[in-house]
């Protein structure tokens, strides 16, 4: 896979393209593939980072970083989501590395916090994060709170 360009901006700083792209690639990911409905503009989005991932033009992965207080106390982590195209070449993994690295510099010291789907949590362990929560479900699927421990 050639290399993916970062970005990321606090959301007054979004293009209107790139506010688009990002809202139909998580309603892609999120309402349609997964079934799920659920109202994706939760009134988080105006104070959070969001990171894209961009290749060739395409957003091809996106996360959004909550500032401590927003979802929890820590600082978090959410909407994360790779275009179903690039999953299995690694865009996921690059998206959460870099998530990682740019909440702890922003947020230093408060420690990251994530809802995980619950199938994802081998993936999330993976990356650092260790199960901090029991299971409970969210819009029909079961998740898991999880922190990062590195």
């Amino acid at each position: 896979m050639s290399k993916i360009t970062w970005l990321y901006k606090p959301f007054e700083e979004l293009t209107v393209t790139e506010l688009y792209k990002l809202l139909k690639l998580r309603s892609e990911v999120f309402v349609v593939e997964q079934n799920c409905v659920y109202l994706d503009l939760d009134d988080k989005d105006s104070v959070s980072g969001h990171l894209c991932g961009w290749l060739n033009g395409e957003l091809v992965a996106y996360a959004r970083i909550l500032p401590p207080g927003t979802s929890y106390p820590e600082a978090s982590i959410g909407r994360v989501s790779s275009a179903p195209g690039y999953r299995k070449l690694g865009a996921g993994r690059e998206l959460m590395k870099e998530a990682i690295k740019l909440t702890l510099a922003q947020f230093n010291g408060a420690g990251i916090k994530i809802g995980a789907q619950l199938y994802l949590d081998r993936f999330y362990t993976s990356l650092g994060f260790i199960q901090s929560g029991p299971t409970y479900m969210e819009d029909g699927i079961p998740h898991i709170e999880m922190a990062f421990a590195k």
